[in-house]
């Protein structure tokens, strides 16, 4: 039988079921946010980790309240570091140097955090971040490809084909008003004709649409292949 009561704080029937089922919402509602945009940690993955913490730290606030023993910060020290490995497996860095899934690394951090706030009761400060947490994931992250979009540096990773010299393309690209501040030569990716790759740091001298500079370099002689990173 479930003996229910109105002290939030300790750990009794009431507090494990509301802290459980909160921490369930509340990851849900970030992870919900990552799976709609295709990353491989979604939601299910942050309902977990956000379960998982939440029972960790519960169950050390128990030991403690039961048998006057334990440190009660002790397994929260353990979830805080251990959850690096799970974010690690989220970031990947592509063949042609990109490095992706930092955010959603962020992300899990943050939910393990936000459990631990349900798991000890703290239920003011895990809502209000959940809150701000999908704030920065959904919001932000489209101020962040509006200022992106309006930046004067531009990466650009080429492929270019065996009849090409790469000096003539660079001296094409520098009549476009451009500055190539920075040429990685890397092995390529795509293009099968392709004789060479490189990572270009460009800083536009001009305000001009991203697009139109990517459409130009893609229009020069021995390109094989160009895009944005």
């Amino acid at each position: 039988m479930f003996d229910f009561s109105s002290d939030l704080m300790s750990i009794n029937d009431t507090t494990i079921i509301l802290r459980l089922v909160l921490s369930l919402l509340l990851g849900g509602v970030i992870g919900f946010e990552r799976g709609r945009a295709g990353r491989p940690a979604g939601l299910r993955t942050h309902i977990l980790v956000c379960l998982g913490s939440t029972l960790a730290i519960m169950t050390n606030q128990y030991v403690f309240q039961e048998y006057g023993v334990s440190d009660p910060t002790r397994m929260a020290a353990q979830v805080i570091s251990g959850i690096g490995f799970l974010g690690a497996g989220t970031i990947i860095v592509t063949g042609r140097h990109q490095v992706k899934g930092l955010t959603t690394a962020a992300g899990l951090w943050a939910t393990a955090c936000m459990g631990l706030a349900i798991g000890i009761g703290f239920y003011k400060a895990a809502i209000v971040a959940c809150i701000l947490i999908a704030f920065a994931t959904v919001v932000l992250h489209r101020l962040d490809n509006f200022m992106l979009s309006k930046s004067k540096v531009l990466d650009v990773y080429i492929e270019i084909g065996n009849s090409a010299s790469i000096t003539a393309i660079l001296d094409t690209m520098k009549s476009f008003m451009v500055t190539i501040d920075s040429i990685e030569m890397v092995k390529p990716t795509y293009g099968t004709n392709a004789a060479a790759a490189a990572i270009l740091t460009l800083r536009l001298k001009q305000k001009r649409i991203r697009l139109d500079i990517l459409a130009r370099i893609c229009s020069i002689d021995g390109i094989e292949f160009a895009e944005e990173i």
